[in-house]
């Protein structure tokens, strides 16, 4: 009994929570043709850096650049991530790839997830595939 009129009391701050959070989320996906052209620009800063830093030989210790194994970003095949990889041993993320090429024919030091030559080069290696169908897992 106690629960009960417990439940009905605090129905109305419920139903009121529960208005709020519906009523504020209606405007959440709404941006301008502006937002889209400055997001559209700032993403193709960063696939600019990525291309830059595929094609150069600034990520590891030795000359070798990501484009000697990879001609560009598209045989990379970035839309079958996540998948078993060979080489690491288990099923892995893009950047988790990325960081063994970096260290193993770069001879580089792997980069963190959210390290902004990371973030260019997967941003490169997407773009390269737009378009392509997601298959996660294939080889």
């Amino acid at each position: 009994m106690v629960k009960a009129r417990h439940i009905i009391k605090t129905m109305p701050v419920i139903i009121a929570a529960i208005l709020f959070v519906c009523l504020s989320n209606g405007n959440a996906d709404e941006f301008t043709k502006a937002d889209l052209e400055k997001w559209t620009k700032e993403f193709m800063t960063v696939v600019k850096e990525g291309e830059k830093l595929f094609h150069s030989n600034k990520l590891g210790n030795n000359t070798v650049s990501c484009d000697m194994c990879h001609p560009n970003g598209a045989n990379t095949h970035p839309e079958t991530y996540p998948k078993f990889q060979k080489q690491i041993g288990k099923v892995v993320a893009l950047r988790d790839m990325i960081n063994w090429c970096i260290q193993n024919p770069l001879e580089g030091e792997t980069l963190k997830a959210d390290d902004p030559r990371m973030i260019a080069l997967e941003a490169y290696i997407m773009w390269e595939r737009r378009g392509k169908p997601l298959a996660p897992g294939k080889h």
